[in-house]
């Protein structure tokens, strides 16, 4: 994967021509990873990377809309994918709180923080906790509510053999996913629900595999940037989960095959 290069839209051409010859897209992308990374705010990027902070937020804004981090976050799975080094056998979903410094759209009162604005971010990881799919929702959604949606994100990812796959065989669970609907729909896609039922199983027989998705959100902590979100458009901070996701499967892949 590199550094996306390939896959970075080329900046428009001024029909006039002329003007300021754009910066490196290397550069850019280099300091929007640093933002992601250290955490730090768009204006104290280090003038080091030859970028201002202006342009790096715009090219961010503009690689955010134009589907740039889902390519990666696809280009680095499929890395995965052709070396065999994507364990299908289960996979796990689970959601984890960040505060909206900022509030902003898709922020509510979190009942977990004394009402403070907050969100979520939803995850499906394989069984050794790289990231499939990922998401953000406001705070009070129910984390039933998105499990739909993040099996429907999983990506058709190359295999070493074969056709493309994006079903895990058995999807683990805590009691929050504990519905009808939901079985229905995992058994639908071919996914084996394991889901642990409300007031018949212990939350101790999930901890077998809990570790998993536990491991998929140290991982994202790693990135700063996601520990508090300073975003007010919902869709930007998603943009930096996306690319967190991509760079924990490059970073993974690098380290199997190195």
């Amino acid at each position: 994967m590199g550094s996306g290069r390939p896959l970075i839209p080329a900046p428009p051409r001024r029909r006039q021509g002329g003007g300021t010859p754009p910066i490196d897209a290397r550069a850019v992308f280099a300091a929007i990873v640093y933002v992601l990374t250290t955490g730090c705010a768009w204006r104290h990027l280090p003038p080091g990377f030859g970028v201002s902070r202006a342009t790096a937020h715009r090219r961010f804004q503009a690689w955010t809309a134009a589907g740039l981090w889902r390519r990666l976050h696809v280009a680095a799975l499929d890395q995965l994918g052709t070396q065999g080094l994507i364990d299908w056998s289960r996979a796990t979903a689970d959601a984890a709180y960040v505060r909206a410094k900022k509030g902003g759209r898709s922020t509510d009162p979190s009942p977990v923080d004394r009402g403070k604005p907050g969100s979520k971010i939803h995850a499906l990881s394989e069984r050794g906790g790289l990231p499939l799919s990922v998401g953000v929702s406001t705070a009070n959604t129910h984390d039933s509510r998105c499990l739909e949606s993040l099996v429907q994100a999983i990506p058709a990812v190359r295999s070493r053999r074969g056709p493309r796959r994006r079903h895990p065989d058995k999807l683990h669970a805590d009691k929050g996913y504990d519905y009808p609907h939901l079985r229905r729909m995992l058994r639908q896609r071919g996914i084996r629900p394991r889901i642990a039922r409300r007031g018949i199983e212990s939350a101790n027989r999930l901890g077998r595999h809990r570790w998993v998705i536990e491991r998929t959100f140290a991982w994202f902590t790693g990135h700063r940037r996601l520990t508090i979100r300073y975003e007010r458009d919902p869709g930007l901070y998603c943009a930096f989960v996306t690319l967190a996701a991509a760079l924990t499967c490059h970073k993974r892949y690098l380290k199997l095959t190195t």
